[in-house]
């Protein structure tokens, strides 16, 4: 695959949601509850809720939490979580996509406000920033074992789209529709894939590493909050930019 690679943005928000270990098993037992309240409780016809599972699992979170966010899903007591997004732009000229799962939309619509006031970031209205961004399953595995022609054969049946290797693995893409297919694909031929549904921006922006920080600490408060799933960005992760936030 030519060009800058999708996997740089999407690696870094998840490096930083597994750095905060106690709010990412939040987040993970909301999406086990989510993805049960809209395809049900069994995995094996939730593709959703199987990745839930499975990314919960590996986070080692407890069983009983798991099964207990089924139970919510389920509705069997009593509680609900809707799904609720913000788009605006943060400084630059950043598009800025939050996915939030919550019991009070209310709170979360004041908390993403403020945190968008606060680092004088602008939200917009439904729409303003999603047409920048395309929904697309990904999935990562390694990619020892596995030649990259016959591999990309065997998954374009499951409605692979996209492949490209990074730091020893495969890092494979679908469309948001294909995503339980290329999954079931994947498990048939047993390759144990992390994976995950995201939005890849259609451009991304270069920034210097000093504005680009200003960017990111913005993107850090936005996660941090208990009821934020995911943040999407269109900010391009440079390898300049990449060695001086590992430098700290």
């Amino acid at each position: 695959m030519a060009g800058h690679s999708k996997w740089a943005n999407i690696k870094h928000r998840k490096g930083a949601q597994d750095a905060k270990r106690a709010k990412l098993f939040t987040k993970l037992i909301k999406e086990v509850a989510v993805a049960t309240k809209e395809g049900g409780p069994d995995p094996a016809a939730n593709p959703r809720l199987r990745m839930a599972i499975k990314n919960a699992r590996k986070a080692s979170v407890p069983k009983d939490r798991i099964d207990g966010a089924i139970s919510k899903g389920s509705g069997a007591d009593g509680t609900s979580y809707d799904e609720v997004s913000f788009e605006g732009y943060a400084n630059h000229g950043i598009a800025v996509f939050v996915e939030a799962l919550t019991d009070n939309n209310n709170r979360t619509v004041a908390n993403v406000r403020s945190y968008f006031n606060k680092y004088g970031a602008s939200m917009g209205k439904s729409g303003s920033v999603d047409y920048l961004f395309s929904r697309k399953g990904v999935f990562v595995f390694p990619a020892e074992g596995h030649d990259e022609d016959e591999l990309t054969l065997e998954l374009l049946d499951g409605g692979l789209e996209d492949i490209e290797m990074n730091d020893g693995n495969y890092i494979a893409y679908c469309a948001f529709e294909d995503y339980g297919a290329l999954n079931a694909k994947l498990e048939e031929m047993n390759i144990d894939a992390e994976s995950s549904l995201d939005r890849i921006p259609s451009t991304s922006i270069a920034l210097d590493v000093e504005q680009a920080k200003s960017v990111l600490k913005l993107i850090d408060v936005i996660e941090d909050d208990d009821d934020v799933q995911q943040v999407f960005h269109n900010l391009d992760m440079t390898d300049e930019l990449a060695e001086a936030l590992a430098e700290g």
